[in-house]
């Protein structure tokens, strides 16, 4: 029988033990259906996770009761109200309460909203709601000492980091499983998510540091296809000295260069957002695209990916965007980037033209599903998402096969400017940031600079130009800042933000 005056900390942990056992039946049956929990490293990633769940719920509440029993109170409270909502959710509809589950439910009107009202959501509130929160209302919950808090306290983070580091061979399913797993977790998956939501908003609608204007200087037919590559490390090209042939088409081409290149850092978004600003800082510079699509440049963005800054153009294009007018096996893959390109360009009403394709095919873990089947040339392949279970062998040569299919998309584009009469254009491909592929035991990207290997930011940057006397400069490393000035040179853009320093034609 519950007492009506209890400690603390006893009554935290059992409001963390209650929440557990009522709303994370869907956590536990996703980690139990994608996990050998047979092994050891299965075992101990389950039982880690059990007592993260309790540990993390009880210190937060903990912190927030220490605060103000009655603030504490009425977020507790909310948190089983709404818990018991959003499980109801999940357990009907199989939803999972991620970022754009928030954004949806924050768009729905009354009439749509009010459509999922039924009689077992009323259960669902009244039994895994109502109840706890008339016993949490009821509840006199007595304090403890402040060095007894900051000891608690202490001992619960200090046992929730030895968990999180026991856990380091799990970390890559976790990373891989993040999205399901933080729209499972009650209440991280609303609360942690509509903060996204909103952050992200604001973002979107915060208002770029706009450039000088800018002026075209000639009447030339111009055309640039900027391809942003996702995950490629310049040392598996075989442009670069690679062992494997992983460039056979793009080795042919003429009036072809590659250059050493720098990432500015180890993640999609801040890689993305150097590639299309002309410095690298922490501000919202207005972005290529943006800028030149308001001084008069016919600018396209199409995209199998995510990441970039907000892009303010008309014709933005994701991959369900092409998909209806492409035919094909390539079509369930970056290929569908290619989709009508050429007629695109030549229907344009507009001399000066930047086409932006934002791939996603060197992307992990799953290297071996980013490609058609038959540019599977180097084998075995790994086909885990756990990429430590593979060997190395089988790891490098599921990605080298995605290098190779970035060869074969750059060398069809370079076929269709290649058609283009009467335009001069260029291709420029240069990759967001590296990958890591169990070097020093490390996988992926994502390491702060200042600690990652070469692998996660040395990134090929290469440049088709058709016309053989448009020559490059011979530069040694470049930076991904590069790409914006050598646009405005290509499209002859004149603006008093321009660096020739930071150009690569001559």
């Amino acid at each position: 029988m519950l007492k009506n005056s209890i400690g603390i900390t006893n009554f935290v942990l059992l409001m963390s033990v209650l929440m557990f056992l009522l709303f994370h039946l869907p956590f536990y049956r996703y980690v139990f259906g994608n996990i050998d929990y047979t092994g050891f490293h299965g075992i101990l990633l389950i039982i880690s996770l059990m007592l993260l769940m309790l540990l993390a719920n009880a210190f937060a509440l903990y912190l927030i009761f220490s605060l103000s029993r009655i603030v504490g109170k009425f977020l507790l409270g909310l948190f089983f109200m709404l818990n018991a909502v959003a499980v109801y959710f999940v357990m009907t509809y199989n939803v999972i309460i991620d970022e754009s589950m928030i954004g949806n439910l924050l768009n729905t009107n009354y009439e749509e909203s009010s459509s999922f009202f039924s009689f077992t959501l009323v259960l669902y509130v009244l039994i895994l709601g109502i109840i706890p929160c008339i016993y949490i209302i009821k509840v006199r919950i007595v304090s403890v000492s402040w060095k007894r808090f900051l000891k608690t306290s202490s001992l619960a983070l200090l046992f929730m980091l030895v968990l999180v580091f026991a856990n380091a061979s799990n970390w890559l399913w976790i990373d891989k499983n993040s999205k399901r797993l933080g729209g499972l977790a009650m209440p991280w998956s609303y609360t942690v998510n509509t903060s996204l939501f909103y952050i992200h908003k604001y973002q979107k609608n915060r208002k770029e540091i706009l450039l000088p204007d800018a002026t075209i200087a000639d009447n030339e037919k111009s055309v640039v296809v900027l391809v942003i590559g996702e995950s490629a490390r310049s040392g598996n090209f075989s442009l670069y000295g690679y062992g494997k042939d992983t460039n056979p088409l793009l080795s042919k081409e003429d009036n072809l260069y590659h250059f050493n290149a720098t990432s500015c850092a180890t993640y999609t978004t801040a890689g993305v957002k150097c590639i299309l600003e002309h410095t690298d800082s922490n501000q919202l510079y207005e972005i290529l695209p943006n800028y030149l699509y308001r001084n008069d440049v016919e600018v396209v963005w199409r995209t199998t990916n995510w990441g970039e800054p907000p892009v303010h153009i008309k014709n933005y294009q994701r991959r369900e965007d092409l998909k209806p007018g492409c035919t094909g096996p390539g079509c369930d893959y970056d290929e569908v980037l290619l989709t009508g390109l050429k007629e695109q360009i030549l229907a344009s009403t507009k001399n000066k033209i930047l086409i932006v394709l934002h791939t996603s095919t060197s992307h992990g873990p799953t290297y071996s599903k980013k490609y058609p089947p038959q540019f599977e040339a180097f084998t075995p392949v790994c086909n885990s998402v756990e990429l430590g279970n593979c060997s190395h062998e089988e790891l490098i040569n599921a990605y080298d096969n995605t290098i190779l299919y970035t060869d074969f998309i750059l060398s069809r584009i370079i076929e269709n400017l290649k058609t283009l009469n009467g335009y001069k254009s260029t291709m420029i491909f240069v990759s967001d940031h590296g990958e890591s592929l169990g070097e020093k035991n490390l996988y992926m990207h994502g390491m702060p600079m200042s600690l990652a290997p070469k692998e996660q930011y040395e990134v090929p940057f290469i440049v088709w130009v058709s016309d053989s006397s448009q020559k490059l400069k011979p530069e040694t490393t470049l930076s991904q800042n590069h790409v914006f000035h050598s646009v405005l040179h290509f499209l002859n853009v004149q603006t008093p933000v321009y660096n020739e320093g930071m150009n690569i034609f001559e």
